[in-house]
């Protein structure tokens, strides 16, 4: 069987503090789905954070094809950003943006300690996160007429699916979620029943 779950967080981790030769190292993680909403975390923390020095960052966003960024923030090329991108995948999530906000202390740390400090910040900032584990679905749209509810609503409840909208009039229409190993055989129930249609959304 393919993997069909991956690991993410939910909300927003707590904010952890990571101190080094008077460098302090503020380490927070956000669940995230898409590019904007790493711009809008990043805008806001740049607000709060206004008097920071680097804003040095990284996330995945995918479940099976992953597009990913590691970003520096004009630390040394690969001393912040891979190191936190690191921790990510040591840890195994998805779909999170781990920003390490760094205040300058006056005492220059040279790229190995960059490095380690970059990524202590990261782990402690996953170890503060609360990590769940979700299934990778896929959404159907069953479109039927209203003397096959019946019908349909049984292999609903049989196979315990998760309904995510319905639209129950003259003409049927409700929208399902499927765990990715469950789909083939869901799809083979609702094609055999006669008049019922199903499509990917």
């Amino acid at each position: 069987m393919d993997k069909d779950t991956f690991k993410t967080i939910i909300k927003p981790s707590e904010e952890v503090l990571f101190k080094e030769k008077n460098s302090k190292f503020h380490g927070l993680a956000f669940p995230v789905k898409t590019k904007d909403e790493v711009k809008y975390h990043l805008g806001n923390l740049k607000r709060h954070h206004h008097s920071a020095r680097h804003w040095c960052y990284a996330y995945p966003i995918g479940t099976e094809s992953i597009i990913f960024r590691a970003n520096d923030d004009g630390e040394p090329g690969n001393s912040a950003g891979m190191p936190i991108y690191g921790q990510i995948q040591s840890f195994d999530v998805t779909n999170i943006l781990i920003v390490v906000v760094r205040y300058f202390g006056g005492v220059k740390l040279g790229v190995g300690g960059l490095i380690n400090a970059y990524r202590t910040a990261a782990k402690m900032t996953l170890d503060a996160s609360k990590i769940v584990e979700l299934t990778i679905n896929i959404d159907y749209l069953i479109s039927f007429e209203y003397k096959n509810m019946n019908k349909v609503m049984r292999i609903i409840k049989e196979k315990k699916l998760k309904i995510l909208n319905q639209k129950l009039e003259l003409d049927c229409q409700i929208q399902i979620s499927v765990r990715k190993n469950d789909a083939k055989n869901v799809l083979k129930n609702f094609n055999s029943l006669f008049d019922v249609k199903i499509a990917t959304l």
